[in-house]
């Protein structure tokens, strides 16, 4: 497993619609492990697949202490909404509070086709919401309001990133991804 680096804003896969996965294999299973491990170095609460260039309807999640993924991601949204700081990793060093449903219900895929239910609110609904947006083609700054936006898109310009190409990704030489236990 390995980490990979992070695409950022610009880059045209992170404004695609990602493939349904038809195949659940070896390889499936190793881009969820590579999702998991990229997320944990960078780190983050979430990491979808077109987030490092795959094209394919899968993310990872750490939320509240645990870790999971999720493939072919179906939502069901409560009719309640929350509103609250976002961020995203191919975004870096933006923060914009974005409105999204408080709860969701998504049913999906585990990596070894296995059908699963994740039912959460607050930060996990917020997590899994944001995740499915980047299958879809979609960025969390498409969801600010106007004006909110606007300042986005300056910050973005701004960026000392902006124009460049990604940073390059760091390995970290301990099983812990330099993180305590």
């Amino acid at each position: 497993m390995a980490v990979q680096p992070i695409r950022l804003f610009g880059d045209p896969v992170l404004r695609s619609k990602a493939d349904p996965v038809t195949v659940f294999d070896k390889e499936l299973r190793r881009l969820v492990a590579d999702l998991t491990d990229t997320m944990r170095e960078a780190p983050g609460s979430g990491l979808a697949a077109p987030q490092i260039g795959i094209a394919l309807r899968v993310f990872t999640y750490y939320v509240d202490g645990a870790f999971g993924h999720l493939i072919n991601p179906d939502l069901d949204l409560s009719e309640d909404e929350q509103d609250g700081p976002e961020g995203c990793l191919s975004l870096p060093g933006l923060l914009y509070d974005t409105k999204r449903a408080y709860g969701v219900v998504a049913k999906g895929f585990n990596m070894h086709g296995d059908p699963v239910t994740i039912e959460g609110t607050q930060m996990l609904s917020r997590c899994i919401q944001h995740e499915t947006d980047h299958l879809d083609g979609i960025l969390f700054i498409d969801r600010l309001d106007r004006e909110q936006r606007k300042s986005a898109l300056r910050a973005l310009r701004e960026a000392e990133w902006a124009g460049q190409a990604p940073p390059q990704v760091k390995f970290s030489p301990h099983g812990t991804f330099g993180k305590a236990l």
